[in-house]
């Protein structure tokens, strides 16, 4: 069995720099992953199956429309092989929040299976299937800290960044990521220039100063179709965060921390105001979170395969 996580994506800029003819948009955007995650366990079987559960499965949608079981069938048409495996997903992070959820899961089906299944698909063809699946999983299938712009295809390595804490809030008011870019399409102004240049910040207040030179363009948008996260911004804002911003097309919010005990004491001060948000505190992480591989138990609960004491 292997078990990873897919940990949550967040934008901490976006700009939207234009628009393809066949509608969807071009975006530049300054991506980090955070210590917060949905888990997938994968484990051979004689036949595909997939099963969701953990507190966002209502919201994830048929199992047959989830991105992981895309992942798994076009990966293993990739290499010519069927995709016999059992995959238990469990879901941690809000559906379509903004986080980059069913994509992280998708990424994350895609290392796990290529590791049980011990192959290197070429890089290239990866990152295309990725695509296929969605404009996130490139990105996500990454999971590293980088500048991402095109529809999501184009990612290069941001520059080294100094440790930072998030502390990540769902209100819970549901937001169509499709209405709040059309939305944002009909402003005076859908269209920014790309972000300038970053150079590796010498500590988080400096990191803070040019994340705030830009921002989420589709902040407006999206707090026209949901006001609660403009009370979200504010809940982060009041709690002492360098910087409060929206992720994606939201309703996830984040605030950028010095440290990780003032994240969680915001984190838990927010919780205790509004115990109906989600409310999370996580690390900045520096790479993708480890492919761990486990013993398979037995339904009698020992470990198959071992053997038998005295």
């Amino acid at each position: 069995m292997l078990r990873l996580d897919a940990a949550a994506k967040v934008n901490l800029t976006l700009a939207v720099t234009g628009r393809r003819d066949d509608g969807y948009h071009l975006i530049d955007s300054l991506v980090v992953f955070a210590g917060a995650a949905d888990t997938l366990e994968i484990t051979p079987a004689g036949r595909f199956g997939l099963e969701v559960g953990g507190p966002f499965a209502a919201a994830a949608g048929p199992d047959r429309d989830n991105l992981v079981h895309a992942a798994a069938h076009r990966l293993g048409a990739l290499l010519d092989r069927a995709p016999a495996v059992r995959i238990a997903l469990t879901k941690n992070l809000p559906a379509a929040a903004g986080i980059g959820g069913g994509s992280a899961d998708a990424a994350a089906a895609l290392r796990g299976l290529a590791a049980l299944w011990a192959e290197e698909p070429d890089r290239r063809r990866l990152d295309d299937l990725a695509l296929v699946i969605g404009a996130d999983v490139p990105v996500c299938l990454y999971g590293r800290p980088a500048r991402v712009s095109g529809i999501g295809e184009i990612v290069f390595p941001a520059p080294p960044l100094p440790e930072a804490h998030l502390v990540l809030v769902n209100p819970g008011e549901g937001v169509s990521a499709a209405r709040v870019y059309a939305a944002h399409a009909r402003s005076a102004r859908p269209f920014s220039a790309p972000l300038p240049p970053l150079d590796p910040p010498r500590d988080i207040r400096a990191f803070a100063a040019w994340l705030s030179a830009g921002g989420n363009d589709l902040t407006d948008a999206a707090c026209a179709a949901a006001p609660s996260i403009a009370e979200v911004l504010a809940a982060l804002s009041a709690a002492g965060c360098l910087l409060a911003r929206m992720s994606g097309s939201g309703p996830v919010c984040f605030g950028l921390f010095e440290s990780a005990a003032a994240a969680r004491r915001a984190a838990r001060s927010i919780a205790a105001r509004e115990p109906g948000w989600w409310v999370r505190a996580a690390a900045v992480l520096t790479g993708p979170p480890p492919v761990v591989r486990l013993p398979v138990r037995s339904a009698a609960g020992a470990v198959a395969g071992a053997g038998g004491g005295p």
